[in-house]
């Protein structure tokens, strides 16, 4: 199922960032500024590369704090379009340290997360100083796996906004 269908629920969420679109764009395509908010509260960012080119990827992990057993979930990005401090769109996958896809429900995750996430990243500067980000994630078949990615990425986004702002 792709972005769009009448059978999926998808997470849109909009942030205004206090810092210049090229500054937001930096969070995402340098790996020191991936590894500062990569993860929800709590979890690290031990891995981050990033070829933020069409058909260029991301491979990053998240490693969860001790008291949620401590362990490293990789996924990758893969580029698929990059229109330079404007959008990119790539589609997310779960996989290995290596970068090997796969697919969710064979690793235990819970089910209607999709195997190919579709995800675009847009940015507007609303002036010299502040710029609204808008993520829309696609394909989720189910409303918990909506929310579940949804509570994720807004504490990945609120972490974003406090390394900008160090």
């Amino acid at each position: 199922m792709g972005p769009s269908s009448p059978s999926t629920f998808d997470v849109e969420i909009t942030r205004v960032f206090q810092a210049p679109a090229q500054r937001v764009w930096r969070a995402w395509s340098d790996p020191q500024e991936i590894q500062k908010w990569w993860g929800p509260h709590g979890f690290t960012c031990p891995v981050a590369e990033v070829d933020l080119r069409v058909g260029g990827r991301a491979l990053v992990a998240m490693r969860a704090p001790a008291e949620f057993g401590g362990g490293d979930t990789y996924s990758t990005w893969t580029f698929t379009e990059v229109d330079s401090g404007h959008r990119f769109a790539y589609v997310f996958n779960f996989s290995d340290a290596q970068g090997n896809r796969l697919v969710p429900a064979e690793i235990g995750l819970p089910e209607g997360i999709p195997d190919d996430g579709q995800h675009v990243v847009t940015f507007r500067a609303l002036d010299d100083r502040r710029t609204e980000m808008t993520m829309v994630e696609h394909g989720y078949t189910t409303v918990q796996a909506r929310d579940l990615s949804k509570a994720g990425l807004e504490q990945c986004l609120d972490k974003m906004a406090t390394a900008m702002n160090q």
